[in-house]
């Protein structure tokens, strides 16, 4: 089932939805299990499962030299997607990424998916890698999230990369695309963030999931200008309970956000790592209490595969 025919059938009702993580290569399956498992009394409608490009790391050779190497160290997206669907009846929703893939990667990825009866996919043009300062499309592949969107309601509308094919059987997908209250790293302004945001949306995108957000006033007003420019679509707020003080730094840089100062305060003042994974439960719950009573359509919780905070927001709000 579509994301949209999901809020559809909800009829008001605020749906419970999380995101999971591929397991690092090596790793069985039976964590994303046990994630999903911690959570799954509360309903989930869909789960996100992202997708990761590649790194290059370097290894020492016999020689003494360094070779660099391309390894994806979480890979499995789709198989994930596939287990999902087949074991708990839960509609996955595969994160579709610009970094790292050509155009023909995508396709395989794309018909692989729709051969799976997955539904929904999330158009997200990716970081960049680590080892560079700036995003650097594949050689083969897409610059920007909405030339990625494209291609899949491209292939919606039966038009495949092969001009040649004969009859091509049209996907179906309900594709989704980010949106940032506190702006897209990249972006001048909010305002300017939002305009593209519509070109997505005007270009098929039919739902829009936020980057995490600790004020909820932010995301009201990201709402309310998104609506003023003529998206109609869906927001769903993206959450992310604060678990450690290192939060306070390592989410700003990671995903530039902002800490509200009087969360800020609250972290320094606790004495124990027990007290600021309370702080950041009951910060999570008002914050989630608040959206509910503003109607959202969903809380998609970015869970970084770890359920035992969500479950107990979960359960003081649902």
């Amino acid at each position: 089932m579509k994301v949209t025919e999901h809020i559809e059938r909800a009829k008001g009702k605020t749906l419970f939805s999380l995101e999971v993580l591929p397991p690092i290569k090596g790793q069985d399956i039976n964590s994303i299990y046990k994630t999903i498992e911690g959570v799954l009394e509360y309903e989930p409608a869909f789960i996100d499962v992202t997708y990761h490009r590649e790194e290059h790391v370097y290894k020492n050779q016999s020689n003494g030299l360094l070779k660099r190497l391309s390894v994806r160290k979480r890979p499995g997206t789709v198989g994930i997607s596939a287990a999902i669907l087949n074991k708990y009846k839960i509609d996955p929703i595969p994160h579709i990424i610009c970094g790292g893939f050509s155009k023909e990667e995508t396709e395989n990825a794309l018909i692989d998916l729709n051969f799976l009866g997955v539904d929904n996919v999330l158009v997200l043009r990716g970081d960049a890698m680590r080892s560079e300062k700036a995003f650097v499309p594949h050689p083969h592949g897409h610059p920007y999230a909405i030339d990625l969107l494209k291609q899949v309601i491209d292939m919606n509308e039966g038009r495949y990369l092969d001009e040649d094919l004969l009859n091509p059987f049209p996907s179906n997908f309900c594709a989704g695309v980010a949106g940032y209250p506190e702006k897209h790293y990249e972006a001048s302004n909010l305002k300017t963030d939002i305009r593209f945001l519509k070109k997505k949306v005007d270009a098929g995108a039919e739902y829009v999931v936020t980057q995490m957000f600790f004020d909820n006033s932010k995301y009201f007003k990201f709402v309310d200008l998104c609506r003023a420019h003529g998206i109609t679509v869906p927001i769903i707020p993206g959450i992310k309970p604060l678990a450690t003080s290192k939060h306070l730094v390592s989410l700003p840089q990671m995903f530039f956000i902002d800490i509200p100062e009087i969360l800020a305060d609250e972290v320094a003042s606790c004495k124990s790592r027990e007290a600021v994974y309370d702080l950041g439960i009951e910060w999570c719950i008002e914050q989630c209490k608040e959206l509910i009573a503003h109607e959202v359509p969903v809380l998609h919780f970015y869970t970084m595969s770890r359920v035992k905070n969500i479950r107990k927001i979960a359960e003081a709000v649902f």
